[in-house]
């Protein structure tokens, strides 16, 4: 499905990232530190970071690559519905994935795009700005870190080893509270941006990973960014993560099929006492 893009040529590629790259030190680092944040219907944060770096980046895509559709997270719902209809395909942008953090001076914020095609995610790049990282993926040719390839080295066998990638808000309450007080690995973290647990996960920076709810643009190109790095992931259903659809989906990942399954194993058990 790559091949049917513009972005299996190296050249569209490299134009692609340092796009990304430029809008984001125009949009969101000269404004970090100097936030002012509004909030939206569901109560989530916004500022004008987020807006700024959408506009910014949809006016070049549309300009560059015209024959896509656009769905942001700051578009309006009925666009992003009708977005993802789009019979060429449609690009798929967090303009600024960690809003909170960036709210707060905490540097771990990322802007996320991918694009997909004939519902499928064919390619993935998300930027953190601060560490000035790229981490990129294009389906069935493997993912990459600032242009160098990117694949998981093994990791550990056990989930006691693990360290892992969870973000307690969004799970039963039941589930958070058993993990909490009884956690079946090594230590805990939150980083507060989906885009960069993805790519931290495909780093070999975590180990395991669960969320119980993340929407589209959070997920579609860091998600790829793994897989194509050699990982493993389902949603606590047991269903793929990817579909063409903007409602949150969770998330149960790992760094191997054999830790995924331990950890799934785990869940499982815990999903049992929460019915």
């Amino acid at each position: 499905m790559i091949e049917q893009t513009p972005f299996a040529d190296e050249t569209a590629w490299s134009e692609l990232k340092t796009l990304l790259r430029r809008h984001a030190a125009q949009q969101l680092v000269r404004r970090f530190h100097h936030v002012r944040v509004s909030y939206k219907r569901d109560g989530s944060p916004v500022t004008e970071a987020d807006r700024a770096m959408q506009q910014a980046v949809a006016a070049d895509l549309a300009r560059r690559w015209p024959q896509y559709g656009f769905l942001g997270e700051e578009s309006e719902c009925a666009a992003q519905d009708s977005a993802l209809a789009h019979r060429q395909g449609c690009w798929i942008l967090d303009p600024l994935d960690g809003t909170t953090n960036f709210a707060h001076g905490f540097e771990l914020f990322a802007v996320s795009l991918a694009l997909q095609v004939g519902g499928e995610v064919v390619l993935g790049i998300v930027h953190d700005p601060v560490r000035d990282e790229i981490f990129a993926a294009r389906r069935g040719m493997g993912a990459e870190l600032d242009d160098h390839p990117l694949h998981i080295e093994g990791g550990p066998t056990r989930l006691e080893e693990s360290l892992a990638l969870v973000d307690y808000k969004r799970l039963p309450p039941s589930v958070g509270a058993a993990l909490a007080t009884d956690p079946p690995y090594a230590s805990q973290r939150n980083l507060g941006t989906v885009a960069l647990d993805w790519c931290w996960l495909a780093a070999g920076r975590a180990d395991l990973y669960l969320h119980g709810g993340q929407k589209l643009w959070d997920y579609a190109a860091g998600h790829l960014v793994f897989l194509e790095a050699g990982g493993a992931a389902l949603t606590l259903e047991g269903e793929p993560i990817p579909v063409p659809m903007v409602r949150p989906r969770s998330a149960v990942a790992a760094v191997t099929p054999m830790l995924l399954a331990a950890w799934r194993r785990h869940l499982a058990g815990l999903m049992r006492e929460e019915d």
